[in-house]
């Protein structure tokens, strides 16, 4: 890849865009690998928003959190951009669904399945959403009232748990097992720890090769490829039945029944596997994340939770809320924005350029790899008042300083949008919403700092623990 050059539109004088050494890169391998985030922020606070290193001492990529740029790639000049070969290098593990696909077939599987993603249909998944919020936080109810008003719980646990009940629920209308839930959200911890690990320091790999952990990691996916490739058998030979009664009205039936345009084919049962697995992994991780950093939040900002408090209580009076209740409940959708801000669950993607592009006087040849960092993007002081302070209001309409959308991009941006984001965001909403009206969230002194850990999702290092009162 050639020299990236800068216009000086004053003089017409090229100059180098800011560079990291290869040598330094190196240097920072392992503290990258470790914990990136410090790493990036620091190279960004000294060289500027857009900066030319070395990924892992060895793979060139521009890192930008300039929103410009950050737009002209994922929307304006998309066409012209493709996800890398590293999240190409992820569907190794979870196949080529609608989030490591590229191209005209990503574009084709997109329009097949957008319409289970439609704002009816979700209408539709707020009262499963609010029946399994209700089921999953009944137990705390009982606990805390057994133990005089009050329970402690592992929110990261908690929220992974919930939010996988919800997605099973909506994609396969079947609830699994706690221990084979458990496993699942273990595997995937598992595959992306070491996926994670082979980007960020590649001068590993053929250790990795000689100790076999590509194929023991091969070996976990193909565990969850063979779970849900037994359900979707089950649900086959169930349709296939002469008398069979109506299937379900979830996603997976909805995969299922459609069929292409140009062929009129069904889904086949391989694609039927990588979609399936998509929706389960994105599906419930980003809102479990998200959900657990807000509750984070709230425990350390209690007054933030008295705001959401009191207008459920003037618009509810009580009662539990349907899907036309949401759009009078915006506190609750504030402050899951502001914590998706904070900790943005798809805290970095990666494109590539596919031919020789401009930008503002930047040359971009062909080839060029960019790591697009959301995280920096939303902790700009550009962009942010007050960056590193949990303030929902900042998204309530009206303010001074509204927020600038291609500022903030928790979902990605441009025809890559997440296809789930209506869904997630009323999953969320709900969430906080039910949390809310059960409990007062208060955190539990003593706890060791709570670190952020950057794998393929931005999640807490190590679990912690908040107290969950019963309110009257």
């Amino acid at each position: 890849m050639s020299e990236l050059l800068v216009a000086d539109k004053a003089s017409e004088t090229p100059f180098r865009l800011p560079r990291l050494p290869r040598w330094r890169s190196l240097l920072r391998s392992f503290a990258l690998a470790k914990d990136p985030l410090p790493v990036l922020n620091q190279v960004l606070a000294r060289h500027g928003d857009t900066v030319e290193l070395f990924i892992g001492g060895v793979e060139k990529s521009i890192l930008t959190r300039d929103p410009g740029l950050i737009q002209h790639v994922l929307q304006k000049n998309n066409r012209n951009y493709a996800k890398s070969k590293f999240t190409r290098g992820f569907s190794r593990y979870i196949g080529h669904g609608l989030l490591t696909n590229d191209g005209p077939d990503w574009l084709r599987q997109r329009r097949l399945i957008q319409p289970g993603f439609h704002r009816q249909r979700v209408a539709g998944l707020t009262g499963l959403m609010q029946e399994i919020t209700t089921e999953t936080l009944a137990p705390l109810v009982a606990q805390a009232t057994a133990a005089g008003g009050a329970t402690t719980v592992a929110v990261h646990e908690l929220m992974t748990r919930l939010t996988f009940r919800i997605i099973a629920r909506s994609v396969f209308s079947t609830n699994f097992p706690e221990a084979e839930l458990d496993r699942l959200a273990g595997l995937i911890t598992e595959i992306q720890a070491f996926f994670v690990r082979s980007i960020r320091q590649p001068y590993l790999k053929p250790w990795f090769r000689l100790r076999g952990r590509f194929a023991y990691h091969d070996a976990l996916a193909a565990k969850l490829r063979t779970l849900l490739g037994g359900l979707i058998a089950q649900r086959q030979q169930a349709n296939a039945h002469p008398n069979a009664p109506a299937p379900p009205d979830d996603l997976l039936q909805m995969l299922l029944d459609v069929r292409y345009e140009d062929t009129g084919e069904p889904m086949p049962t391989n694609r039927l596997i990588d979609e399936s697995l998509i929706l389960l992994v994105a599906g419930h991780e980003t809102s479990a994340n998200a959900l657990t950093w807000l509750t984070y939040l709230l425990a350390h900002h209690p007054a933030e939770a008295v705001v959401v408090q009191q207008e459920m209580a003037a618009v509810l009076a009580g009662r539990t809320p349907t899907f036309e209740d949401l759009p009078r409940l915006g506190t609750a959708l504030y402050a899951v924005q502001e914590a998706m801000r904070r900790y943005p669950p798809a805290w970095m993607v990666d494109r590539v350029a596919l031919a020789d592009d401009e930008y503002q006087g930047l040359r971009i040849p062909k080839g060029t790899l960019f790591s697009l960092y959301f995280h920096g993007l939303h902790h700009n002081p550009t962009y942010w008042p007050a960056p590193g302070e949990f303030r929902p209001g900042r998204f309530a309409p009206g303010q001074a300083h509204p927020v600038q959308a291609n500022a903030y991009m928790p979902f990605g941006g441009g025809p890559r949008l997440c296809i789930g984001m209506q869904f997630a965001l009323t999953e969320m909403q709900l969430v906080t919403l039910e949390l809310l009206r059960q409990f007062d969230i208060e955190w539990v002194a003593g706890q060791p700092l709570v670190a952020m850990q950057p794998l393929v999702t931005l999640r807490p290092k190590n679990d912690f623990q908040v107290r969950l009162r019963v309110r009257g």
